[in-house]
């Protein structure tokens, strides 16, 4: 069992985990809207040296070769510029030069963005452990926080991440949906 920076031949498997996590927002984040087309374009972005969901933000853990979970996390202060491609494609498909994404991380906290793991492999902490090494990617890095959004009605989250010592500070709202904004120091 390894975690690693995820790499782009990662990308066909650890889209479908993206996708089974973002669900609408994934819809949202690329302009598609029938699934197949949107995990494609989730693979593309993951495969990209550039962008939100890029392998470059992305840990894997790997189990016997399988991506059996990912997780996505970069500095709050670098979404601008990590928004950016995702923004151009968007603007140009929507042909509206204004659409923004709602906003889901504060500047001076490290953001985990997504977070994912495969059925197959539910129940053996990999969660934690993707969790976890954000954390410490996080300190590293010289965050003294870090953050994670989640939906109010997933309780099953909630209840791990409050284990884990993250605390709710606010509600935001992601492509209509009501989130707790949940954050730890570090």
């Amino acid at each position: 069992m390894t975690i690693r920076q995820a790499v782009p031949e990662d990308a066909r498997q650890a889209a479908r985990l993206l996708y089974d996590a973002l669900h609408d927002v994934a819809h949202q984040l690329t302009g598609e809207e029938k699934e197949q087309d949107v995990v494609e374009m989730l693979e593309r972005y993951f495969a990209a040296d550039e962008g939100r969901l890029s392998h470059k933000q992305a840990l894997v853990k790997e189990i016997d070769g399988v991506v059996a979970g990912v997780v996505v996390a970069y500095g709050g202060d670098q979404i601008a510029e990590l928004d950016r491609p995702i923004l151009d494609r968007l603007r140009k498909l929507k042909n509206d030069p204004h659409f923004h994404l709602d906003k889901e991380s504060d500047e001076d906290e490290y953001y985990i963005d997504t977070l994912s793991v495969s059925p197959a492999f539910g129940g053996q902490g990999i969660g934690t452990k993707l969790i976890r090494a954000s954390e410490e990617q996080a300190s590293a890095l010289g965050y003294g926080k870090i953050a994670m959004a989640v939906v109010t009605d997933n309780a099953r989250a909630y209840s791990l991440y409050l284990h884990l010592g993250y605390e709710v500070d606010k509600e935001i709202t992601i492509n209509g949906h009501a989130y707790y904004h949940m954050v730890k120091r570090l």
